[in-house]
């Protein structure tokens, strides 16, 4: 048995040195065979390497060993492990190496490879377009072109787009790489990939077992991103029900942290489990939750203060004895509290830069928690250096201006927090790439501030042209957003125009060609004398009118604004002086009319010379998309009461004597709200009211300066120009006197649309950004809109309103300006016959150019 079986070993031996030979030897007869038995000593001479289109030869010969001069025994290990470190590349079909010759000692070999073949183009079945530049730099990380296909990297681009896809929803997605020879490339092959995507999975259902303190809904309302499929008709068109494991696990901590709050603080996920329905073929989520016991506030004590004592301390903290124990509050009383009701507020606003605070729990008995408050005060830091960065156009004067941070100052939280809202309110910079640094130099207790900051575009372009009142009218307008007047003359600060001191120019043009021209322009200086916040702004306007009467109105004002400290710096007051001519031909107010005056004045001039005053305060950080805060105005507009004093017998002078010198007082007054909701959502809302009033009986209301309510687009901008007040009502038109979405706007003894003398408005509006890119802001809206408005003040009824619903768009472009669309539906139109559909009248479709509207 010996014997057969050292035979057999024998034999194997010897075919394997003859593979070797084989490989070796190209030609046996050629050269003389080598003796086996006893190895021998060679040097090795030419080592040529064939076959290697794309690798390097000379690297392939350092992978082997194999050099010139290089010492080796053959037979041997040499050879043997140059085959095997050849293969391990993976880069070759196949591998030989060869004795090309012989001279003594002295051998020449040749490397002989065949090249796995390169990847020249690929492409892909199964897929959409818009999922190509995704997927090209899936396969771009593992095959970029040029490089040699292994089955390796071929099933990393397999799993890499499977997943792809898995994160969309397609958990039984299926991908396959087919090679196709390239005919036109040497070596080179084309890959085929394949996606079948099959059916989206969705989540059927999430439920929990062993929440009995928490509801199952409320659980669901914690994921942020893992949903299951909705049962009715869906209502958030923004969540999806797809498992992306990554979101999965986030959700689950965060149904931990709202344990928590609740507090349930030892509460964990002790186990989960993903399975797929039999039926329906989607995923069924149950997690177990062990919530433990539920935890409450006792003793909190505070060591190491000496700057406050603990009465205030515990004040500000706001948790009492008892309090069901919640960890969330606890921290955001402690440090950071959206309202500025936090403790290291206290600290840090009276300039505590160094203050920390540690809650360590000293006790926990039964259902009870004591915390002892371990403060670290530090001395106070003073605000060295103010620094601005990034400001390739803007001075830093302007930036600097709006800083509530001064060098010499006490260190301030809440004051960075004011200047930052105050440089995004400037709209020069771009919101997310706004950065403030806070260097501290503990030796000195100093503190340098520095913010850098993004220019972006703020000019605006108004260029459009659409269908109103006058036939078609085209549109022109610049406004310059940030411009120098003190630069004007300095020719090199032309780029293209000069830049960079915050002042506001506008100009605009609208016509129609002979029947309506509008030309107005603005100078606005926010910072009169450069020293404090008091602006001024001059601006004129001329607009005429040739349809059917031909009417000028010309008017110019000059205002004066400042910043309050009283109440708060969040006070703006401004007062404006302003005058207006309205020179109106013969047959004003007939049936030909353009319907802007409410009776028949008659021909001749009117003036108007008022006094108004505004008070207005904001606490908005984010002009364009406001997620939080509020803005509150209250508008007082007088005339001089000529009646009063000039002793004429009104009723008996002429229309066109009377309001010769038109005298009025009005009011306004408008407020906003903003507030955060949900997963981006923010929800506004809003009320406004008006009233115009008058100071005689005999004289009556001001045929000029009414309230127009409806519409919004560029209709609204024509009425404007009339000296009437706009108030948008989406899904009501402005209408006819025959046909009217709102009987207020039509003077019921002449029949003209001119609006009324008091409206109230009431809005809301939920939101969701689908971009908050500054170069593109989009977000998309649904509105509930309710207002009125009345011909009399003793008609006035605040809660007699039209109802209004529908949905919008708004793009806002930083050349621009808003472009927006919107779709109301109005349900208390008089004058539409029963049984008319939504299309057939009560929708209204508006377009917004250039500006939001009231």
């Amino acid at each position: 048995m010996t014997k057969i079986f050292i035979s057999a070993f024998l034999l194997i031996t010897s075919s394997l040195f003859n593979s070797v030979v084989a490989q070796l030897l190209p030609d046996s007869t050629a050269l003389p065979m080598m003796e086996y038995k006893a190895p021998k000593d060679y040097e090795l001479g030419e080592v040529k390497v064939t076959g290697s289109i794309f690798t390097d030869a000379s690297a392939l010969r350092g992978v082997t060993g194999l050099q010139t001069g290089k010492k080796i025994k053959f037979p041997g290990t040499d050879i043997p492990k140059a085959i095997k470190s050849l293969w391990k590349l993976r880069l070759f079909e196949d591998v030989k190496i060869i004795k090309t010759s012989q001279i003594g000692d002295v051998i020449n070999l040749e490397i002989q490879v065949k090249e796995r073949p390169h990847l020249t183009v690929y492409s892909y079945t199964g897929t959409k377009k818009s999922q190509h530049d995704d997927l090209n730099a899936i396969v771009n990380r593992f095959i970029p072109k040029g490089t040699i296909i292994t089955e390796n990297n071929k099933q990393n681009v397999i799993n890499g787009i499977e997943n792809y896809f898995k994160e969309k929803g397609f958990l039984d997605a299926a991908v396959t790489v087919k090679e196709v020879k390239d005919d036109k490339r040497t070596n080179g092959t084309k890959l085929v990939i394949d996606v079948a995507k099959k059916n989206k999975v969705k989540i059927e259902d999430i439920t929990f077992v062993g929440n009995n303190n928490a509801s199952a809904k409320k659980l669901r309302k914690k994921m942020e991103k893992t949903h299951q499929r909705w049962k009715l008709p869906r209502l958030n068109l923004f969540s999806g029900s797809k498992l992306v494991t990554e979101d999965y696990e986030e959700d689950k901590k965060k149904i931990q942290k709202y344990y928590s709050t609740i507090g349930f603080r030892d509460a964990k996920i002790v186990s989960d489990s993903i399975y797929r329905d039999k039926k329906s073929g989607n995923l069924e989520i149950q997690m177990r939750v062990d919530e433990g016991h539920r935890y409450y506030f006792r003793d909190i004590t505070w060591k190491g203060n000496s700057i406050y004592d603990a009465k205030v301390l515990t004040q500000v903290l706001g948790i009492q004895k008892g309090d069901i124990y919640n960890q969330e509050l606890l921290e955001n009383r402690l440090r950071f509290s959206q309202d500025g009701r936090d403790v290291s507020s206290l600290y840090m606003d009276n300039g505590y830069l160094f203050f920390n605070v540690e809650p360590t729990e000293t006790s926990i008995q039964n259902d009870s928690i004591d915390l002892e408050m371990r403060l670290f005060e530090g001395p106070q830091a003073t605000i060295d250096k103010v620094i601005i960065k990034g400001n390739e156009i803007t001075h830093d004067h302007v930036i600097r201006r709006e800083l509530r941070t001064l060098p010499g100052q006490k260190f301030s939280r809440s004051d960075i927090i004011r200047s930052q809202r105050e440089i995004i309110n400037l709209g020069y910079f771009n919101q997310e790439a706004l950065g403030i640094n806070t260097p501290v130099n503990q030796a000195r207790g100093t503190v340098d501030i520095e913010y850098k900051v993004e220019e972006k575009p703020s000019d605006q372009l108004e260029l459009s042209a659409g269908y109103g009142g006058f036939g078609v009218v085209g549109t022109l307008g610049v406004s310059f957003n940030n411009f120098s007047m003190s630069n004007v003359f300095k020719k090199d600060a032309w780029a293209p125009l000069p830049k960079g001191d915050g002042q506001r120019v506008s100009i605009r043009a609208q016509s129609s060609g002979p029947y309506f021209q509008s030309y107005n322009a603005s100078f606005t200086e926010p910072w009169l004398g450069g020293k404090k916040p008091n602006s001024l702004t001059v601006a004129a306007a001329y607009s005429h009118y040739n349809y059917g009467t031909a009417i000028g109105i010309a008017q110019a004002s000059v205002s004066l604004g400042r910043r309050l400290k009283w109440p708060d710096d969040n006070f703006v007051s401004s007062t404006s002086l302003e005058y207006q001519n309205y020179s109106l031909g013969a047959g004003t107010g007939s049936s030909t009319s353009s319907n802007l005056v409410s009776f028949n004045t008659g021909s001749g001039d009117y003036n108007s010379i008022s006094l108004s005053q505004t008070i207005s305060r904001s606490s908005i950080a984010d002009p364009l998309f406001p997620k939080t805060g509020s803005k509150f105005t209250l508008i007082m507009q007088a005339s001089p009461p000529y009646s009063l004093f000039n002793g004429k017998t009104y009723d008996d002078l002429s229309n066109a004597e009377k309001f010769h010198w038109v005298e009025f007082f009005k009011w306004r007054f408008n407020a906003e709200w903003y507030t955060g909701l949900f997963d981006k959502f923010v929800l506004k809302t809003s009320a406004k009211f008006g009233s115009l009033g008058y100071y005689n009986s005999h004289v009556g209301y001001s045929p000029f300066g009414h309230y127009v309510v409806g519409g919004n687009g560029l209709a609204n901008r024509q009425v404007g120009l009339t000296g009437n007040e706009i108030v948008s009502l989406r899904g009501y038109d402005l209408g006819t006197p025959t046909n009217t979405d709102l009987p207020g706007n039509i003077d019921p003894k002449t029949g003209v649309s001119t609006g009324g003398v008091a409206f109230v408005k009431y809005s809301t509006e939920i939101r969701y950004p689908v971009s908050l890119n500054p170069s593109s802001t989009i977000y998309v809206l649904a509105f509930a809109d309710g207002g009125n408005v009345w011909q009399t003040l003793s008609d006035f009824r605040p809660f007699d309103v039209k109802r209004t619903v529908g949905a919008g768009l708004r793009v806002f472009l930083p050349m621009f300006g808003t472009l927006g669309f919107d779709y109301g539906i109005g349900f208390d139109k008089p004058n539409l016959p029963a049984g008319t559909s939504i299309t057939g009248g009560y929708g209204v479709f508006s377009i917004i150019l250039g500006f939001e509207p009231e």
